[in-house]
């Protein structure tokens, strides 16, 4: 039996997932995969360049929805190569709203927290005046610019920050790895924010897409965080010890002490109004989805002794 036949009454949604290899990528295509109206194209980088416009445009055409989990996310190599990090974060995203006006498909631009200052003291709404504080925030930033200013009834922006997931490094897999190998390990205190599940904001992502499609998603900036917030320090401690772990042996340090090429914020806790809106709830709190996440094969592995 084709799909077609065994949905007959529902059009089937065309979606393209942008940066398909990454960890945002790999769990969006297994989350559209769970859904039987969904026909699902997942392109790579080395199958879809974002910075080049007829490719683009070629890509885009014939699809419904485009998430665009493509980027470039060497914070600290953008300090130093600006130009070609805003070529892909700024202009690519760019070319990818241009080809959704050509063909009417609606366009999910995830960012990120980085657009803020990192300065306030409570959560950064959706309409919060933004203002980066390093080379990737800014790239970002233009991303986000140009998917409001060509796409204002089609164009969707998802913020997102400190992610951890399945697939690749990041500082959930660091830590884990890291208890394997150190008595000890001092992480920064002075940086808050919400540890992000890449598969919760891939399940937020679809959800959107649908929503936008039926046109009971307002068009504009939405925030997808998980809930609460905490430290680094204060996420290191919790995943050693829901790794069974002591969490004592996480110590405190300053950002100071671990200086970077690019600056980071403060202060990345963002707030989410904005899903009512959409009539869609918002993520769960942080150490949920975290508990939820370690029991996933990849990190089970790391946590399990031997492995």
């Amino acid at each position: 039996m084709t799909p077609e036949e065994r949905t007959p009454h529902t059009r089937r949604v065309r979606w393209l997932v942008t940066g398909a290899a990454g960890k945002l990528g790999q769990d969006l295509l297994a989350v559209l995969g769970t859904d039987p109206t969904a026909e699902v194209t997942g392109l790579r980088r080395t199958e879809l360049d974002i910075t080049d416009a007829a490719a683009v445009r070629e890509a885009v055409a014939g699809h419904d929805i485009v998430v665009n989990a493509a980027a470039w996310t060497d914070v600290d190599g953008a300090e130093a190569s600006e130009a070609a990090a805003t070529a892909v974060n700024g202009t690519g995203v760019r070319h990818l709203a241009d080809a959704c006006g050509r063909v009417g498909a609606r366009l999910l631009q995830v960012s990120t927290d980085y657009v803020f200052s990192g300065e306030a003291r409570t959560p950064y709404g959706e309409d919060a005046a933004t203002a980066p504080v390093n080379a990737y925030g800014r790239g970002k930033l233009a991303g986000e610019r140009a998917v409001v200013g060509l796409l204002p009834d089609a164009g969707y922006v998802v913020r997102t920050s400190w992610l951890y997931g399945e697939h690749g490094r990041d500082f959930v897999t660091t830590v884990l790895e890291l208890a394997e190998t150190r008595d000890t390990l001092d992480v920064v205190d002075d940086q808050h924010g919400q540890p992000t599940w890449s598969y919760a904001v891939a399940e937020r992502l679809a959800l959107l897409g649908g929503a936008a499609l039926a046109g009971t998603a307002p068009p504009g900036i939405y925030h997808a965080t998980a809930g609460g917030r905490t430290t680094w320090m204060g996420l290191a401690r919790t995943v050693f010890e829901l790794a069974g772990l002591d969490p004592r042996r996480v110590r405190p340090t300053t950002s100071a002490a671990y200086a970077r090429p690019a600056p980071r914020p403060a202060f990345s806790v963002l707030g989410h109004e904005r899903w009512a809106a959409a009539g869609l709830p918002p993520m769960p709190h942080w150490r949920t989805s975290l508990e939820e996440a370690l029991r996933r094969p990849a990190f089970r592995a790391l946590t399990t002794p031997g492995q």
